[in-house]
């Protein structure tokens, strides 16, 4: 069974079409957990005119903000599989297949990706490449690879990682990637799975890139000290 953890807030612009391709590829028993932050345009009303049973739609009154917003969604998967996805960007076919097969071999995966306008016009043919990704806990801490909507990991990353930590300096997805190369493996695979739509109001580990060196640092100081916290608990 496959779980797709997808936070919403004010997508009212793209979420019909992320939507869609992302039940293109679901099974009739996988669930598509949203969870909503608290949207005051038509996000809610656009994922409700799909009616479809898959869809799992809950307010997250657990803690605002992109991380507490992903794991209210978390907290509600029951698949074997967990997938991230964000609001604004597009499922490309296939990417549930490759993610998969991947999933046998490693505890989490993360695929390329396409980035694109806002109009989904291709600016840059691979995420890989324009952010020097790869493999390996130095290299990600220090320069971040684990695209979260480009990520895929098996359950028992979900029962190490959860909960976040409430001060965690950094977003849900290098702490995921993190745990996961630390306790487990991490695959990253060419294959490009998404479209990656960068607009004005995006949220992401991208938007970090012109944070001061000294924010760098303390940031990523603080999350060695939570991994090392949590992977310790968990020995």
């Amino acid at each position: 069974m496959i779980s797709v953890c997808l936070a919403t807030y004010n997508g009212e612009p793209y979420i019909r079409e992320q939507v869609a391709s992302i039940l293109e590829q679901l099974a009739h028993a996988d669930e598509l957990i949203i969870s909503d932050d608290g949207s005051s345009d038509g996000t809610l009303e656009i994922i409700r005119s799909f009616n479809d049973p898959r869809i799992k739609l809950i307010p997250n009154e657990l803690c605002k903000g992109v991380n507490g917003n992903f794991e209210n969604a978390m907290r509600h998967a029951k698949g074997e599989y967990i997938f991230f996805a964000d609001q604004d960007d597009v499922w490309l076919p296939g990417k549930v297949e490759h993610c998969v097969r991947a999933l046998k071999d490693h505890a989490c995966v993360v695929h390329d990706a396409y980035i694109t306008d806002s109009e989904l016009n291709v600016i840059h043919d691979s995420f890989f490449k324009e952010f020097h990704c790869r493999r390996g806990f130095i290299h990600n801490w220090v320069k971040n690879g684990y695209l979260g909507c480009a990520m895929a990991f098996r359950r028992e990353i979900l029962d190490i990682a959860l909960p976040i930590p409430g001060n965690l300096p950094v977003w849900h997805d290098i702490w995921f990637g993190s745990i996961a190369q630390l306790k487990y493996d991490v695959a990253f695979i060419p294959y490009k799975g998404i479209k990656f739509r960068r607009h004005s109001s995006n949220t992401s580990t991208t938007s970090q890139s012109s944070f001061p060196l000294s924010k760098k640092i303390s940031y990523r100081l603080g999350l060695l000290r939570h991994l090392f916290c949590r992977l310790y608990a968990n020995r």
